[in-house]
């Protein structure tokens, strides 16, 4: 199956409330606790999550590594209205930072961050070469990177099994979101080719889930 684009962009307050009430949390903690083992002998580590969403992926991560500060990003004004109220509410909001940046031209200096993040947004950006290589030219030479998303299925037939099965209680807009998600997704082969293209090393590309990769390096 190509490709199918989808808006890069989710930002009306009913996409931010409906993407927010989307069960994530197995895949979110598991997320979380990947990306801080890559920084465990990392000191007050700096990490820059691109893409944040509704802050889901922070609040998980900061309430568990207490030295661990965080720069947050998206380009979705409303999706970053929801996670400044959450990590508020969590009494996390001194350790991250949250604002509203394009993460294909991030006006952030060179070799910065400990850690990289970016979870289920590659399948948004119309080039996520553009991305890959912001993501190489802030990271520290020695910092880790985690970028985790969905993978594409080989048919749309697939796609809706996939949704099917793991999203059975959602609604259907909720569902055709999963869906578009799915379909807008990379593979493989195209993840490690953008890796190798950004000048990324020491990079481990591969399948982590039934539905998701994971592209990832621990700090050295």
């Amino acid at each position: 199956m190509l490709r199918v684009q989808e808006p890069e962009v989710m930002d009306t307050r009913r996409d931010a409330e409906e993407y927010d009430a989307m069960d994530f949390m197995d895949a979110n903690m598991k997320f979380a606790e990947d990306a801080i083992a890559l920084v465990k002998d990392v000191g007050a580590p700096l990490v820059l999550d691109i893409g944040v969403g509704t802050g889901q992926i922070p609040e998980l991560m900061l309430s568990r590594r207490g030295d661990m500060e965080m720069l947050a990003i998206d380009l979705a004004e409303e999706m970053l209205k929801i996670a400044t109220q959450r990590l508020a509410g969590a009494g996390l909001d001194d350790r991250c930072k949250l604002a509203r940046m394009d993460a294909k031209k991030l006006p952030l200096p060179d070799a910065t961050y400990d850690l990289v993040i970016c979870n289920s947004t590659i399948h948004h950006i119309p080039d996520p070469r553009l991305v890959w290589k912001e993501i190489a030219r802030v990271c520290k030479p020695s910092g880790a990177i985690m970028v985790r998303d969905l993978i594409r299925p080989p048919s749309m037939e697939d796609a809706w099994s996939i949704v099917n099965r793991v999203a059975a209680g959602d609604h259907i807009r909720q569902k055709q979101l999963f869906f578009d998600s799915l379909c807008a997704a990379l593979d493989l082969v195209e993840v490690d080719a953008m890796v190798k293209d950004a000048g990324l090393r020491h990079m481990r590309v591969i399948k982590c889930s039934d539905r998701h990769w994971t592209a990832e390096r621990p700090a050295t």
